[in-house]
């Protein structure tokens, strides 16, 4: 659906760049790429490593090509492309608000990703905060926090050991301090669903406030700011359908607006002048800009608002049915497998999303991945996927033990202390998930049909 040029106004115009697809079954690109196969052939790529990037919605792509040809700058210019994409932009920011559910005067702030978002919110921590996480979070959440008094809470292995173990944690704190609980809504690793409800109740309790990283979360179940009761929320574009290098900071704005800006620049500053010693004032703006400096991402933005509609008018309810069709499609097959165990921390019975992780006993987890890719065409990740004490501790070796964020080092047939990981989501056919269980019992029983070397760390067919 492209723009007319013929609108009227910038915001009409904006309307029109919308698509109005309203269709439930969301198909999502390079859903009929094929790919070729080692042992001869191709068949179509089935895409199961969501967790990491998820492909773009139709929609999103159709949504970010009406408008390609109307880009202009944002916030800086009265030519009309500029004034179109400067209520585009602010447009999307009002949409994510609409889909988090934001209370009245929170902020939404673009920024690159979970990561970003969680690094901004670490830089604009007051001073002598503590900060408390658990170990199990990805390095996003786990690792930003350089700055403050950091407690790190040992893993626990039911939802209710979770709160007891926060709330024991801040009972010891100093109360007369800030305090940041930083938790997951649903893990990388085992996609299961933390009690976020609950923990932002114990968090407040004892006076201190909450981020969620709602990165795995966000794309499978809807996240309201005000039902949970979180004080931010943080979740990125290219996990949600929109892979345009774009993210999501939103929530209270107090300590935003008293913070410096994350990045010094244009945009960021709303008055700057020379003083008589030769040096410059600042006065920096109070509103979401203030963390926004540069030409901003506004196509990512808009391909995040995209998403975020598309979700909405699906239904979470449809796509969360559909979606716990494919865990117990999955879950199934490898329960038929005495081979392969599925990593959990909270029990087979803890509800999750669309993201499992498992070992196969006598495979090393980089062969094992290498072949489902090169033979059955099936894009999983494996690895300790960026959440290392965790997937050590879920593997039963030292947290605290070193590895690599990727492939292990370890040859094909040799031990590694790392995982499989399959995960998938709204455009994800029956088909695929159903030829990654026979493909998993097909390489048990009857082994990898190629043989298999590991050049830099990465296994791969040998040629």
């Amino acid at each position: 659906m492209s723009v007319s040029t013929a609108a009227p106004t910038a915001a009409a115009a904006t309307d029109q760049a919308v698509c109005c697809d309203t269709s439930a079954s969301l198909p999502v690109l390079g859903r009929d790429v094929t790919v070729p196969l080692v042992t001869g052939g191709e068949v179509t790529y089935a895409a199961l490593d969501y967790a990491a990037s998820a492909p773009a919605l139709q929609r999103v792509w159709d949504d970010v090509a009406a408008y390609a040809p109307y880009y202009g700058s944002v916030h800086r210019g009265a030519g009309y492309l500029s004034q179109l994409s400067t209520d585009l932009f602010e447009n999307a920011r009002r949409t994510v608000e609409e889909f988090l559910d934001c209370r009245d005067g929170d902020q939404v702030v673009f920024t690159r990703s979970t990561t970003d978002s969680l690094n901004l919110l670490a830089a604009a921590l007051p001073a002598d905060c503590q900060v408390f996480v658990f170990e199990t979070e990805h390095h996003a959440s786990l690792l930003p926090w350089r700055d403050a008094r950091v407690t790190y809470l040992n893993a626990p292995r039911t939802p209710g050991e979770a709160v007891a173990t926060l709330e024991r944690a801040l009972a010891e704190r100093d109360p007369h301090g800030p305090a940041l609980v930083c938790v997951t809504g649903a893990s990388n690793v085992t996609g299961e669903l933390w009690p976020v409800r609950e923990l932002a109740a114990a968090a407040h309790t004892h006076g201190a406030r909450i981020v969620l990283d709602a990165a795995q979360l966000a794309p499978h179940h809807p996240v309201s700011v005000r039902e949970l009761d979180v004080d931010w929320v943080a979740f990125s574009g290219h996990k949600l359908y929109a892979p345009f290098g774009s993210g999501v900071l939103a929530g209270r704005a107090d300590w935003l607006t008293e913070a410096e800006p994350y990045l010094a620049g244009g945009g960021a500053s709303r008055k700057v002048s020379r003083r008589v010693d030769g040096g410059v004032d600042v006065e920096w703006h109070e509103s979401a800009a203030r963390h926004e400096a540069g030409s901003p991402n506004v196509i990512g933005a808009y391909s995040i608002a995209s998403a975020c509609k598309a979700l909405t008018e699906a239904g979470f309810d449809t796509l969360v049915a559909r979606e716990q069709h494919l865990i117990d499609t999955v879950r199934a097959g490898l329960a038929e497998v005495p081979e392969v165990r599925v990593l959990s921390l909270f029990g087979d019975d803890a509800p999750r999303v669309g993201v499992i992780s498992f070992v196969v006993e006598g495979w090393n987890s980089s062969h094992f991945a290498a072949a489902l890719s090169a033979e059955y065409g099936i894009g999983v990740r494996d690895g300790l996927f960026c959440a290392h004490p965790l997937v050590r501790t879920l593997l039963g070796s030292d947290p605290q033990t070193q590895g690599e964020c990727g492939a292990p080092e370890a040859a094909p047939g040799e031990k590694s202390l790392n995982a499989i990981r399959v995960s998938f989501g709204a455009g994800t056919p029956d088909e695929h998930v159903e030829r990654f269980v026979r493909a998993v019992k097909e390489l048990v029983s009857d082994g990898a049909q190629w043989n298999y070397r590991t050049v830099e760390g990465r296994c791969v067919p040998a040629v």
